[in-house]
Protein backbone atom coordinates (compact mmCIF):
# COMPACT_ATOMS: atom_id res chain seq x y z
CA UNK A 1 0.00 0.00 0.00
CA UNK A 2 2.68 2.12 0.63
CA UNK A 3 4.30 1.72 -2.92
CA UNK A 4 0.86 2.75 -4.36
CA UNK A 5 0.33 5.97 -2.14
CA UNK A 6 4.31 7.00 -3.19
CA UNK A 7 3.32 6.36 -6.76
CA UNK A 8 -0.13 8.55 -6.47
CA UNK A 9 1.85 11.42 -5.02
CA UNK A 10 4.42 11.08 -7.71
CA UNK A 11 2.21 11.61 -10.48
CA UNK A 12 -0.17 14.16 -8.73
CA UNK A 13 3.52 16.14 -8.54
CA UNK A 14 4.33 15.30 -12.35
CA UNK A 15 0.46 16.84 -13.08
CA UNK A 16 1.28 19.55 -11.45
CA UNK A 17 -0.41 19.48 -8.43
CA UNK A 18 1.03 21.82 -5.74
CA UNK A 19 2.30 19.50 -3.61
CA UNK A 20 0.72 20.41 -0.03
CA UNK A 21 -2.49 19.54 -1.98
CA UNK A 22 -0.70 16.44 -3.27
CA UNK A 23 0.17 15.37 0.12
CA UNK A 24 -2.97 15.52 1.45
CA UNK A 25 -4.68 13.62 -1.35
CA UNK A 26 -2.76 11.23 -0.98
CA UNK A 27 -2.66 10.49 2.76
CA UNK A 28 -6.92 11.26 2.33
CA UNK A 29 -7.27 8.52 -0.02
CA UNK A 30 -5.26 5.88 1.65
CA UNK A 31 -7.32 6.95 4.71
CA UNK A 32 -10.14 6.28 3.35
CA UNK A 33 -9.28 3.26 1.38
CA UNK A 34 -7.95 1.63 5.17
CA UNK A 35 -11.09 3.15 7.07
CA UNK A 36 -13.76 3.78 5.14
CA UNK A 37 -15.75 7.63 4.44
CA UNK A 38 -16.49 7.33 7.96
CA UNK A 39 -12.68 8.65 8.86
CA UNK A 40 -13.15 11.20 6.62
CA UNK A 41 -14.49 13.57 9.43
CA UNK A 42 -11.13 12.92 11.47
CA UNK A 43 -8.93 14.59 8.23
CA UNK A 44 -9.54 17.97 9.30
CA UNK A 45 -8.91 16.66 12.93
CA UNK A 46 -5.55 15.75 12.23
CA UNK A 47 -5.03 18.27 10.00
CA UNK A 48 -5.73 21.13 12.06
CA UNK A 49 -3.78 19.40 14.84
CA UNK A 50 -0.72 18.96 13.17
CA UNK A 51 -0.84 22.72 11.75
CA UNK A 52 -1.27 24.59 14.94
CA UNK A 53 1.71 23.33 17.20
CA UNK A 54 3.07 26.15 19.08
CA UNK A 55 6.76 25.89 18.09
CA UNK A 56 5.24 26.45 14.34
CA UNK A 57 4.00 30.06 15.40
CA UNK A 58 8.01 30.53 15.00
CA UNK A 59 7.64 30.52 11.30
CA UNK A 60 5.03 32.48 10.40
CA UNK A 61 6.95 35.50 12.88
CA UNK A 62 10.14 35.16 11.61
CA UNK A 63 8.63 35.30 7.93
CA UNK A 64 7.22 38.45 8.97
CA UNK A 65 9.84 39.62 10.69
CA UNK A 66 12.34 39.40 7.55
CA UNK A 67 9.82 41.08 5.55
CA UNK A 68 9.60 43.99 7.50
CA UNK A 69 13.37 44.14 7.93
CA UNK A 70 13.89 44.15 3.98
CA UNK A 71 10.83 46.75 3.40
CA UNK A 72 12.56 49.03 5.92
CA UNK A 73 16.00 49.47 4.38
CA UNK A 74 17.65 47.48 6.69
CA UNK A 75 19.43 44.92 3.87
CA UNK A 76 20.80 48.19 2.32
CA UNK A 77 22.41 49.30 5.48
CA UNK A 78 24.08 46.04 5.98
CA UNK A 79 25.32 45.83 2.50
CA UNK A 80 27.00 49.11 2.30
CA UNK A 81 28.85 48.14 5.78
CA UNK A 82 29.85 45.00 4.43
CA UNK A 83 30.95 46.54 1.22
CA UNK A 84 33.17 49.29 3.70
CA UNK A 85 34.52 46.28 5.23
CA UNK A 86 35.58 44.07 2.21
CA UNK A 87 35.59 46.26 -0.94
CA UNK A 88 39.13 46.41 -0.83
CA UNK A 89 39.94 42.58 -1.41
CA UNK A 90 39.47 41.61 -4.92
CA UNK A 91 36.41 40.48 -5.87
CA UNK A 92 35.08 42.29 -3.23
CA UNK A 93 31.37 42.68 -4.56
CA UNK A 94 31.00 38.99 -4.25
CA UNK A 95 32.80 38.88 -0.89
CA UNK A 96 29.97 41.62 0.42
CA UNK A 97 27.31 39.34 -1.28
CA UNK A 98 28.30 36.43 0.87
CA UNK A 99 28.65 38.50 4.01
CA UNK A 100 25.62 40.11 3.67
CA UNK A 101 23.45 37.00 2.96
CA UNK A 102 25.30 35.43 5.75
CA UNK A 103 23.79 38.30 8.58
CA UNK A 104 20.48 38.81 6.86
CA UNK A 105 20.39 34.79 7.00
CA UNK A 106 20.53 35.85 11.04
CA UNK A 107 17.76 37.84 10.74
CA UNK A 108 15.02 36.26 8.32
CA UNK A 109 15.71 32.22 8.68
CA UNK A 110 15.03 32.02 4.91
CA UNK A 111 16.74 31.48 2.09
CA UNK A 112 14.32 32.59 -0.22
CA UNK A 113 13.64 35.97 1.10
CA UNK A 114 17.40 36.54 1.52
CA UNK A 115 18.22 35.91 -2.31
CA UNK A 116 15.50 38.10 -2.83
CA UNK A 117 16.38 40.73 -0.48
CA UNK A 118 20.15 40.62 -1.38
CA UNK A 119 19.81 39.84 -4.96
CA UNK A 120 18.00 42.92 -6.14
CA UNK A 121 20.75 44.75 -4.68
CA UNK A 122 24.12 43.10 -5.31
CA UNK A 123 23.39 41.22 -8.47
CA UNK A 124 22.93 44.60 -10.42
CA UNK A 125 25.82 46.22 -8.88
CA UNK A 126 27.93 42.97 -9.75
CA UNK A 127 26.73 43.18 -13.25
CA UNK A 128 28.30 46.76 -13.51
CA UNK A 129 31.14 46.08 -12.08
CA UNK A 130 31.95 43.16 -14.85
CA UNK A 131 31.06 40.33 -13.59
CA UNK A 132 29.35 38.13 -15.48
CA UNK A 133 25.55 37.64 -14.99
CA UNK A 134 26.18 33.71 -13.99
CA UNK A 135 28.85 34.61 -11.65
CA UNK A 136 26.74 37.22 -9.81
CA UNK A 137 23.50 34.71 -9.93
CA UNK A 138 25.87 32.09 -8.49
CA UNK A 139 27.33 33.39 -5.60
CA UNK A 140 23.95 35.42 -3.82
CA UNK A 141 22.29 31.91 -4.55
CA UNK A 142 24.14 29.84 -3.05
CA UNK A 143 25.56 32.01 0.28
CA UNK A 144 21.54 32.12 0.85
CA UNK A 145 21.50 28.73 0.93
CA UNK A 146 23.73 28.74 3.86
CA UNK A 147 20.60 30.34 5.61
CA UNK A 148 19.05 26.49 6.31
CA UNK A 149 22.13 26.16 8.60
CA UNK A 150 22.21 29.69 10.67
CA UNK A 151 20.55 30.22 13.61
CA UNK A 152 17.05 31.18 13.16
CA UNK A 153 16.87 28.94 10.57
CA UNK A 154 13.12 28.16 9.51
CA UNK A 155 14.30 24.61 7.96
CA UNK A 156 15.69 23.74 11.64
CA UNK A 157 12.42 24.96 13.00
CA UNK A 158 10.40 23.00 11.31
CA UNK A 159 13.28 19.82 11.49
CA UNK A 160 12.71 20.43 15.41
CA UNK A 161 9.04 19.98 15.30
CA UNK A 162 9.06 16.79 13.12
CA UNK A 163 11.93 14.77 14.75
CA UNK A 164 11.11 16.32 18.49
CA UNK A 165 14.89 17.57 19.25
CA UNK A 166 15.70 20.86 20.48
CA UNK A 167 15.49 23.77 18.14
CA UNK A 168 17.52 26.02 20.58
CA UNK A 169 20.55 23.14 20.12
CA UNK A 170 19.71 22.80 16.04
CA UNK A 171 20.47 26.61 15.91
CA UNK A 172 23.56 26.36 18.10
CA UNK A 173 24.94 22.96 15.91
CA UNK A 174 24.84 25.38 12.88
CA UNK A 175 26.91 28.10 13.82
CA UNK A 176 30.53 26.92 13.06
CA UNK A 177 29.42 24.97 9.77
CA UNK A 178 27.89 27.89 8.40
CA UNK A 179 30.81 29.91 9.25
CA UNK A 180 33.24 27.37 7.74
CA UNK A 181 30.44 27.60 4.43
CA UNK A 182 30.67 31.19 4.24
CA UNK A 183 34.56 31.80 4.38
CA UNK A 184 35.21 29.20 1.72
CA UNK A 185 32.93 30.19 -0.14
CA UNK A 186 34.54 34.17 0.09
CA UNK A 187 37.59 31.65 -0.55
CA UNK A 188 36.33 30.01 -3.93
CA UNK A 189 34.87 34.20 -5.12
CA UNK A 190 38.21 35.81 -4.34
CA UNK A 191 39.70 32.40 -6.69
CA UNK A 192 36.97 33.49 -9.40
CA UNK A 193 37.93 37.03 -9.26
CA UNK A 194 41.91 36.40 -10.13
CA UNK A 195 41.09 34.40 -12.73
CA UNK A 196 38.84 36.90 -14.21
CA UNK A 197 40.99 39.66 -13.69
CA UNK A 198 38.49 41.60 -11.30
CA UNK A 199 39.93 44.42 -9.25
CA UNK A 200 39.07 45.32 -5.82
CA UNK A 201 36.32 47.74 -5.53
CA UNK A 202 37.47 50.25 -3.40
CA UNK A 203 40.12 51.36 -0.64
CA UNK A 204 40.11 50.30 2.57
CA UNK A 205 38.51 53.57 4.78
CA UNK A 206 38.54 53.16 8.36
CA UNK A 207 36.43 56.71 8.33
CA UNK A 208 33.96 55.04 5.34
CA UNK A 209 33.70 51.41 8.01
CA UNK A 210 32.80 53.57 10.65
CA UNK A 211 30.11 55.70 9.07
CA UNK A 212 28.54 52.85 7.69
CA UNK A 213 29.14 51.10 10.87
CA UNK A 214 26.73 53.94 12.72
CA UNK A 215 24.01 53.83 9.57
CA UNK A 216 23.96 50.24 9.98
CA UNK A 217 24.04 50.08 13.73
CA UNK A 218 20.67 49.21 15.08
CA UNK A 219 20.41 46.74 12.41
CA UNK A 220 23.59 44.97 14.11
CA UNK A 221 22.43 45.15 17.29
CA UNK A 222 19.34 43.09 15.73
CA UNK A 223 20.81 39.16 15.84
CA UNK A 224 21.91 40.13 19.41
CA UNK A 225 19.07 40.54 20.94
CA UNK A 226 17.20 37.80 19.08
CA UNK A 227 20.06 35.11 19.09
CA UNK A 228 21.15 36.45 22.59
CA UNK A 229 17.26 35.63 24.00
CA UNK A 230 17.52 32.25 22.56
CA UNK A 231 20.60 31.15 23.33
CA UNK A 232 20.63 32.51 26.95
CA UNK A 233 17.24 30.96 27.74
CA UNK A 234 15.50 33.74 28.40
CA UNK A 235 13.11 33.40 25.20
CA UNK A 236 12.25 29.88 23.54
CA UNK A 237 12.88 30.05 20.04
CA UNK A 238 8.78 30.97 19.28
CA UNK A 239 9.22 33.87 21.73
CA UNK A 240 12.17 35.01 19.91
CA UNK A 241 10.52 35.16 16.65
CA UNK A 242 7.93 37.33 18.27
CA UNK A 243 10.78 39.11 19.03
CA UNK A 244 12.13 39.52 15.90
CA UNK A 245 8.89 40.95 14.99
CA UNK A 246 9.05 43.89 17.75
CA UNK A 247 12.49 44.50 16.79
CA UNK A 248 11.98 44.71 13.37
CA UNK A 249 9.21 47.23 13.79
CA UNK A 250 11.37 49.38 16.57
CA UNK A 251 14.17 49.94 14.28
CA UNK A 252 12.52 50.06 10.30
CA UNK A 253 10.15 51.97 11.56
CA UNK A 254 11.32 54.11 14.13
CA UNK A 255 15.38 54.25 14.22
CA UNK A 256 15.11 54.53 10.46
CA UNK A 257 11.82 55.73 9.67
CA UNK A 258 11.75 53.60 6.61
CA UNK A 259 8.45 51.56 7.44
CA UNK A 260 5.15 53.15 5.71
CA UNK A 261 1.68 52.21 5.85
CA UNK A 262 1.54 51.10 2.55
CA UNK A 263 5.63 49.29 3.13
CA UNK A 264 4.08 47.46 5.96
CA UNK A 265 0.76 46.42 4.38
CA UNK A 266 3.19 45.12 1.38
CA UNK A 267 4.88 42.97 3.51
CA UNK A 268 2.52 41.62 5.75
CA UNK A 269 0.56 40.07 2.88
CA UNK A 270 4.11 38.92 1.31
CA UNK A 271 4.69 37.40 4.69
CA UNK A 272 0.94 35.71 4.36
CA UNK A 273 1.45 34.05 1.20
CA UNK A 274 4.45 32.42 2.24
CA UNK A 275 3.33 30.88 5.37
CA UNK A 276 0.37 30.06 4.28
CA UNK A 277 2.40 27.78 1.47
CA UNK A 278 4.50 26.56 4.23
CA UNK A 279 1.91 25.76 6.74
CA UNK A 280 -0.47 23.93 4.21
CA UNK A 281 2.17 21.31 3.65
CA UNK A 282 2.38 20.80 7.28
CA UNK A 283 -1.48 20.10 7.76
CA UNK A 284 -0.59 17.69 5.11
CA UNK A 285 1.94 15.81 6.19
CA UNK A 286 0.49 15.63 9.70
CA UNK A 287 -2.16 13.46 7.60
CA UNK A 288 0.26 11.69 5.87
CA UNK A 289 2.30 11.39 8.84
CA UNK A 290 -0.78 9.62 11.59
CA UNK A 291 -1.49 7.22 8.19
CA UNK A 292 2.19 6.22 7.81
CA UNK A 293 2.35 5.46 11.63
CA UNK A 294 -0.90 3.55 11.85
CA UNK A 295 0.53 0.91 9.14
CA UNK A 296 4.10 1.18 10.91
CA UNK A 297 5.95 2.27 7.92
CA UNK A 298 8.68 3.78 9.55
CA UNK A 299 9.29 0.64 11.72
CA UNK A 300 9.35 -1.44 8.59
CA UNK A 301 11.85 0.53 7.04
CA UNK A 302 13.99 -0.04 9.97
CA UNK A 303 13.48 -3.33 10.30
CA UNK A 304 14.59 -3.43 6.58
CA UNK A 305 17.60 -1.42 6.44
CA UNK A 306 19.20 -2.69 9.89
CA UNK A 307 18.98 -6.67 8.02
CA UNK A 308 20.95 -4.49 5.62
CA UNK A 309 23.86 -3.00 7.76
CA UNK A 310 24.07 -2.02 11.38
CA UNK A 311 27.53 0.34 10.17
CA UNK A 312 26.26 3.98 11.43
CA UNK A 313 28.60 5.21 8.52
CA UNK A 314 27.05 2.85 5.87
CA UNK A 315 23.10 4.09 7.51
CA UNK A 316 24.57 7.71 7.46
CA UNK A 317 25.89 7.43 3.55
CA UNK A 318 22.40 5.43 2.99
CA UNK A 319 20.82 8.56 4.35
CA UNK A 320 22.86 11.22 2.42
CA UNK A 321 22.17 9.71 -0.80
CA UNK A 322 18.60 9.25 -0.34
CA UNK A 323 18.32 12.92 0.36
CA UNK A 324 20.44 14.27 -1.86
CA UNK A 325 18.20 12.43 -4.37
CA UNK A 326 15.18 13.90 -2.70
CA UNK A 327 16.32 17.79 -2.58
CA UNK A 328 16.64 17.10 -6.31
CA UNK A 329 12.44 16.70 -6.72
CA UNK A 330 11.31 18.28 -3.41
CA UNK A 331 11.07 21.89 -1.94
CA UNK A 332 13.11 22.00 1.61
CA UNK A 333 10.18 22.46 3.62
CA UNK A 334 8.06 19.92 1.68
CA UNK A 335 10.92 17.14 2.33
CA UNK A 336 11.62 17.42 6.23
CA UNK A 337 7.79 17.32 6.57
CA UNK A 338 7.29 14.41 4.63
CA UNK A 339 10.24 12.40 5.32
CA UNK A 340 11.71 13.46 8.89
CA UNK A 341 8.94 11.23 10.71
CA UNK A 342 9.56 8.06 8.96
CA UNK A 343 13.35 8.02 8.97
CA UNK A 344 13.75 8.75 12.73
CA UNK A 345 13.11 5.34 14.05
CA UNK A 346 16.05 4.39 11.64
CA UNK A 347 18.38 7.42 13.20
CA UNK A 348 17.04 6.44 16.73
CA UNK A 349 18.02 2.86 15.73
CA UNK A 350 21.75 3.93 14.74
CA UNK A 351 22.24 5.69 17.50
CA UNK A 352 22.77 8.61 15.74
CA UNK A 353 22.19 12.18 17.54
CA UNK A 354 18.95 14.09 16.60
CA UNK A 355 20.91 17.12 16.48
CA UNK A 356 23.56 16.13 14.63
CA UNK A 357 21.10 14.34 12.55
CA UNK A 358 19.16 17.81 11.73
CA UNK A 359 22.67 19.46 10.13
CA UNK A 360 22.62 16.90 7.84
CA UNK A 361 18.93 16.86 6.69
CA UNK A 362 19.07 20.58 6.36
CA UNK A 363 22.62 20.95 4.18
CA UNK A 364 21.25 18.07 2.06
CA UNK A 365 18.07 19.73 1.14
CA UNK A 366 19.87 23.16 0.64
CA UNK A 367 22.40 21.45 -2.04
CA UNK A 368 18.72 20.66 -3.64
CA UNK A 369 18.10 24.32 -3.47
CA UNK A 370 21.05 24.53 -5.68
CA UNK A 371 20.39 21.53 -8.21
CA UNK A 372 17.72 21.89 -10.85
CA UNK A 373 15.08 20.70 -11.75
CA UNK A 374 13.46 22.27 -8.60
CA UNK A 375 16.19 24.30 -7.14
CA UNK A 376 13.97 27.00 -5.44
CA UNK A 377 16.42 29.46 -4.23
CA UNK A 378 18.59 29.23 -7.74
CA UNK A 379 15.50 29.97 -9.57
CA UNK A 380 14.94 32.85 -7.88
CA UNK A 381 18.20 34.08 -8.52
CA UNK A 382 18.64 33.46 -11.93
CA UNK A 383 14.94 35.70 -11.86
CA UNK A 384 16.56 38.17 -10.10
CA UNK A 385 19.86 38.34 -12.73
CA UNK A 386 17.98 37.42 -15.74
CA UNK A 387 19.78 34.47 -16.35
CA UNK A 388 19.15 31.12 -17.51
CA UNK A 389 19.53 28.32 -14.89
CA UNK A 390 21.66 26.02 -16.60
CA UNK A 391 23.89 28.28 -17.52
CA UNK A 392 24.15 29.83 -14.06
CA UNK A 393 24.74 25.94 -12.55
CA UNK A 394 27.80 25.51 -14.49
CA UNK A 395 28.93 28.54 -12.65
CA UNK A 396 27.49 27.05 -9.28
CA UNK A 397 28.91 23.71 -9.27
CA UNK A 398 32.29 25.53 -7.28
CA UNK A 399 29.87 26.95 -4.71
CA UNK A 400 27.88 23.53 -4.77
CA UNK A 401 31.29 21.74 -3.94
CA UNK A 402 31.99 23.97 -0.75
CA UNK A 403 28.09 22.93 0.34
CA UNK A 404 29.00 19.27 -0.54
CA UNK A 405 32.36 19.65 1.47
CA UNK A 406 30.60 20.96 4.73
CA UNK A 407 28.31 18.33 4.33
CA UNK A 408 30.99 16.21 4.43
CA UNK A 409 32.33 16.99 7.48
CA UNK A 410 29.47 17.62 8.92
CA UNK A 411 28.52 14.03 8.45
CA UNK A 412 31.74 12.37 9.23
CA UNK A 413 32.80 14.50 11.88
CA UNK A 414 29.93 14.87 14.43
CA UNK A 415 31.62 17.75 16.71
CA UNK A 416 32.17 19.82 14.14
CA UNK A 417 28.28 20.81 14.52
CA UNK A 418 27.85 18.92 18.12
CA UNK A 419 30.68 20.37 19.59
CA UNK A 420 29.04 23.90 20.59
CA UNK A 421 26.02 22.29 21.63
CA UNK A 422 28.03 20.17 24.40
CA UNK A 423 29.82 22.57 25.35
CA UNK A 424 26.33 24.65 26.37
CA UNK A 425 23.91 22.56 26.81
CA UNK A 426 24.63 18.76 27.64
Amino acid sequence: MTAVLLLLFVLLVLANVPIAVALGLTAASAIVAASGLEALPNVALVMFSGATRFPLIAIPLFILAGAIMNASGISQRLVAFASAVFGFVRGGLAVVSIAASLFFAEISGSAVADVAAMGSILVPAMKRRGYSANFAAAVTSSSATLAVIIPPSIPLILYGVMSGASVVELFVAGILPGAAGGLLMMFVAYLWARRANLQAEQAFQLRRVWETFKEAGWSLVLPVIILGGIFSGWVTATEGAALAVVAALLVGGVAYRGLTREKLARAVVESGMQTAVVMLLVASSALLGDYLTEVRAPQRMVETIMGLTDSRLAILALLNGFLLLLGLVLHSAAAIILVVPIVMPLVEAAGIDPVHFGMIVTLNLGVGQQTPPVASVLVTACSVAKTSVWGTTRTNLWFIAVLLAILAAVTYVPAFSLSLVEAFYR
